[in-house]
């Protein structure tokens, strides 16, 4: 290399990194998700210091005490109290902590699910991918809410039953998206390389296949988070999610449901809290696929 080609070189490598960090910022919505991921998780994070009261702590004497911009409200309870007179603000602290658990937690047991075998699918082909590309059709044909719904009534709720439950069914799309992007990786040069110096399968796979993979793997996750989430909602609404009285938006949202025409802050606070989460771990992942994706590189 030449010492003006190593000049140009030096130059070129701050202007390539500043040109990706502002591709980073220049995305709205990637920020704003970002943002509110950020929020989330200091709240579940740092939720006994945030937290004014024991989210479990029960007074009847202060229930349906309304919240701060209402009237009667006090500072003493900004968000108001529940029917048992728990604090709101407190039980929605403590609510994130749950709903991130089960959106990190199913991305990681579905992506585990789905990533094995779209990549075994994806490399491999023909009668592997054919028994792959079954299964898959086999767990689409399969209505997510009404599975999820018969496993918790047999087995009982609880947190990790959700969990689990939800990592077991939304698998696919981190299926079909390895299986697509091994398929063309397969065919690269550098897999191609590393068969001929005699790599063994599983080498080639962590070495070559799952580096490559590992960008669309996290937006998917994103967008996993979001659907297990939004899911698990929708089971504790319906009673057979989270258990009482852990404080899960879902379930504070079917508590609420029976004085919507008296105390309608009940249901619209964590409803508000449980959309901005989900919004913003959706403006997420899409920010990702933008910025991550070849074109969005240009």
């Amino acid at each position: 290399m030449t010492e003006a080609s190593a000049v140009s070189a030096a130059r070129a490598e701050p202007n390539a990194k500043k040109s990706s960090s502002s591709r980073w910022l220049r995305h709205g919505g990637l920020m704003l998700g970002l943002v509110v991921l950020f929020i989330v998780i200091v709240m579940a994070v740092f939720a006994p210091l945030l937290a004014p009261y024991d989210p479990y702590l029960q007074s009847l004497a202060t229930r349906f005490a309304p919240p701060i911009w209402s009237p009667g409200g006090s500072w003493a309870h900004p968000l108001g109290t529940d029917q048992l007179g728990r604090d709101y603000l407190s039980r929605i602290i403590y609510g994130a902590q749950i709903s991130l658990v089960i959106g990190v937690g199913t991305a990681v047991v579905s992506g585990i699910i789905g990533t094995a075998i779209g990549v075994c699918a994806g490399y491999f082909g023909g009668k592997v991918d054919s028994v792959a590309m079954f299964v898959i059709t086999a767990r689409l044909a399969m209505p997510v809410i009404l599975v999820s719904l018969a496993v918790v009534a047999l087995v009982g709720s609880s947190l990790t039953v959700v969990m689990l439950t939800l990592g077991l069914l939304l698998w696919d799309r981190f299926a079909l998206v390895t299986r697509a992007t091994t398929i063309q990786l397969k065919s690269s040069e550098f897999v191609t390389a590393a068969e001929l110096q005699g790599a063994s399968v599983l080498q080639i796979v962590r070495h070559e296949i799952l580096p490559n993979l590992l960008n669309n793997l996290v937006v998917v996750a994103t967008l996993e988070m979001a659907q297990a989430m939004i899911l698990e909602a929708a089971l504790s609404f319906l009673g057979l999610g989270v258990p009482a009285p852990l404080p899960s938006w879902g379930l504070m949202i079917s508590e609420g449901k029976a004085s919507i025409l008296f105390e309608p802050w009940l249901i619209t606070i964590p409803g508000v809290f449980l959309f901005t989460l989900v919004l913003g771990t959706n403006l997420l992942g899409d920010g990702l696929r933008d910025v991550l994706s070849p074109d969005g590189r240009n």
